[in-house]
């Protein structure tokens, strides 16, 4: 199949959540069966630190959005057989950050990502490049499949292209006053409930949920849960309503890219056969952060976005009873302010005992993660999670909320003791939370069982050919069902 991926964001060019991890490893596995998978992006200042000056294309793109023309250059790499064609219009990319600076939106991101939209569509003619599928990739996309349904729909160049949306994290929704439709093209007749108005602006998340061919998300328990009043943050009415071009599908992690076996970010590498690598991990990782050097005490970690979705004040509020436990604590992560202060002044009264660490290193997290003997991941909902697979990988045993994708990645010994790689509890409370650690520190106090546990994690197949082997099945239905 010919595939054209347009996304904000991908991992190893420019990144700020698990969506560049799907974007920079799905491409490439699909691409790795035999089909035609394309890129496109913005050209992010920071792009520019990954891959160098790549060369421009000689023939700029003529794209037409709200009545406005822009003449867009743009700059072509490749990427592990995946082409990435990067949008070069430094009005709009060149900036320090991707969405904004010092907790604030830039103010124009309509603009830019709607640009992205038109513009990614009509590279294809420009390519000469006819996709069977376009797949979009959250709210920054959301016009792609609007654009293709609306506008474009009785071109015969797009006549056999279908559109495949994917919502990341529902919680991030595009919403932008109504005035903002005249400048992205958007006829006043979609600015209802029915079309892509919400609570009175509009929404580009809810115009790739009305209008792409197929809508996913990324974990089963996630779709489901988002047809709920509960966590389908005013959509779920509309994602009801297309049940039936609704679907959930698990991310898979690049194994290459999470391996202790492979890591010299490390101070010794390991595998699951060879666990003598892990305990220097865990001893280097003490002496670091200045924490007791206790080999037999269990070290509980957290990397993380420090932001309310992620349990943050479940941790706060449980604090001192979590460290009444005979336990180490370690929490790397950036984010809200408040959180950020409020974690600092709580580890202060633990010196030795809890490390808090206010930034995202990529280096340090996977010290964190080998070092490390159980990872807590007490999400308040979680489309599929990231951290959780990549502790597994690194024989950190995951303790997590039963929610999203974390509870269909995760196995409670309650549940099924022949294959279980971690810990669950159910409800969002402080004491379900502490209940669920005390369950993971009785099996940390016995080795055979904390060994059985945390090989099977290690052991089992998150690779992401078998997500790519699920997606190709939603691009046919793409092609069979277009709106």
């Amino acid at each position: 199949m010919k595939l054209l991926m347009v996304a904000s964001e991908a991992a190893p060019f420019a990144k700020t959540g698990g969506l560049a991890d799907v974007v920079g490893s799905l491409p490439p596995a699909l691409s790795s069966l035999g089909h035609d998978v394309r890129l496109v992006m913005p050209w992010y200042r920071q792009v520019r630190t990954i891959t160098g000056d790549l060369p421009l294309n000689q023939n700029k793109l003529s794209v037409s959005m709200g009545g406005q023309s822009y003449k867009i250059n743009y700059r072509t790499g490749e990427f592990q057989g995946v082409q990435v064609y990067f949008l070069d219009y430094p009005e709009y990319y060149d900036r320090d950050e991707l969405y904004g600076e010092q907790g604030h939106d830039y103010t124009d991101n309509a603009e830019r990502f709607g640009l992205l939209s038109s513009a990614a569509i009509e590279l294809t003619r420009h390519l000469g490049f006819v996709p069977d599928v376009i797949h979009a990739h959250d709210w920054q996309t959301g016009l792609v499949p609007l654009y293709l349904h609306q506008q474009l729909r009785q071109d015969p160049y797009f006549a056999g292209t279908g559109s495949l949306f994917s919502i990341h994290n529902l919680g991030y929704q595009g919403v932008f006053p109504l005035e903002t439709a005249k400048s992205l093209g958007i006829d006043s007749s979609l600015l209802t409930s029915d079309g892509i108005e919400y609570h009175g602006k509009l929404s580009l998340l809810k115009a790739g949920l009305r209008y792409a061919s197929q809508v996913n998300t990324v974990s089963p328990t996630y779709c489901r849960e988002i047809q709920t009043p509960e966590q389908g943050m005013g959509l779920d009415g509309l994602l009801r309503s297309r049940a039936d071009h609704l679907h959930g599908l698990l991310n898979g992690l690049d194994g290459k890219l999470w391996s202790p076996a492979q890591d010299h970010t490390l101070p010794q590498v390991y595998s699951a056969d060879d666990l003598s690598g892990k305990a220097v991990c865990k001893q280097k990782l003490q002496e670091e952060l200045g924490l007791q050097t206790a080999p037999d005490t269990a070290i509980v970690a957290m990397v993380t976005r420090l932001d309310t979705q992620k349990g943050i004040e479940l941790v706060l509020g449980s604090w001192e009873k979590i460290l009444s436990r005979n336990l180490q604590l370690v929490i790397l992560g950036s984010g809200n302010p408040d959180y950020e202060r409020r974690l600092a002044e709580a580890a202060d009264f633990y010196p030795g005992r809890a490390k808090v660490l206010l930034r995202f290193d990529d280096a340090q997290s996977r010290r964190i993660y080998a070092g490390s003997d159980l990872f807590l991941m007490p999400s308040r909902y979680e489309p599929c999670g990231l951290g959780q697979l990549i502790a597994l990988r690194y024989g950190c045993i995951p303790l997590v909320h039963a929610t999203g994708g974390l509870a269909d990645t995760i196995i409670d010994p309650r549940i099924a003791p022949e294959t279980a790689n971690g810990f669950m509890f159910e409800k969002y409370q402080y004491a379900s939370l502490l209940q669920g650690l005390d369950r993971a520190l009785e099996a940390y106090s016995e080795p055979p069982l904390w060994q059985k546990i945390r090989h099977q994690g290690m052991t089992q197949d998150m690779s992401w050919h078998q997500a790519a082997e699920q997606y190709l099945d939603l691009y046919r239905l793409c092609k069979k069902g277009l709106r």
